[in-house]
């Protein structure tokens, strides 16, 4: 059994990780904030008991649950706001401008200010490959390779089989090498090999 302790330095050290990988998925960063939030505080008051070394797994799958619900609620939302928009006939002309690429925090301060700049570009760059991906692909490749779970704890996470996570996978990692390529880098900026 963990303590409230390791507990507490587990939400601490996910939470970033988590964000961003929400972000990616909703792409607005309050609700974002709203669904970490919610997985942390699912974490902490229906698992206090499991140890430590579950904690990874268990976050994981109550995040992409989480996420799911989001969706299921946004797409019954959608149709009745387009179910009663057809009635007044206004349209919402919603702010398109925000960019999930400014909250990102990259580099290292101890680097220098051209390689902090090529270090900011690359990552611009594989995370608009990233959203590029289609959702479950984007899923199973930052669960495997940026949260590094194996192939078993992706599958749990995404409630699909180890097969699916695989192929997930092989196609997130050619897409994203064909789109670094595009724009002048190698694959090997995955931090994965392909």
């Amino acid at each position: 059994m963990a303590s409230s302790e390791e507990l507490s330095t587990f939400l601490q050290g996910v939470e970033r990780r988590a964000f961003k990988q929400t972000v990616y998925a909703v792409r607005d960063e309050h609700v974002a904030l709203d669904i970490v939030q919610d997985s942390m505080l699912k974490l902490a008051q229906k698992y206090p008991d499991k140890p430590a070394k579950e904690y990874p797994m268990l976050f994981q799958r109550i995040l992409q649950n989480t996420m799911r619900d989001f969706w299921r609620r946004q797409k019954v939302r959608n149709v009745w706001t387009t179910l009663l928009s057809s009635f007044t006939g206004n349209k919402d002309d919603g702010d398109d401008s925000w960019d999930p690429l400014e909250t990102m925090d990259v580099g290292d301060e101890r680097e220098t200010p051209s390689s902090q700049l090529e270090s900011s570009q690359t990552m611009q760059l594989i995370e608009r490959a990233i959203e590029k991906l289609p959702p479950r692909q984007r899923e199973a490749f930052i669960l495997r390779y940026w949260e590094e779970l194996s192939v078993a704890e992706t599958a749990e996470a995404m409630g699909c089989s180890e097969g699916s996570v695989k192929t997930h996978c092989s196609r997130a990692l050619h897409t994203m090498a064909a789109l670094l390529e595009q724009q002048g880098l190698s694959s090997e900026y995955l931090g994965v090999k392909s």
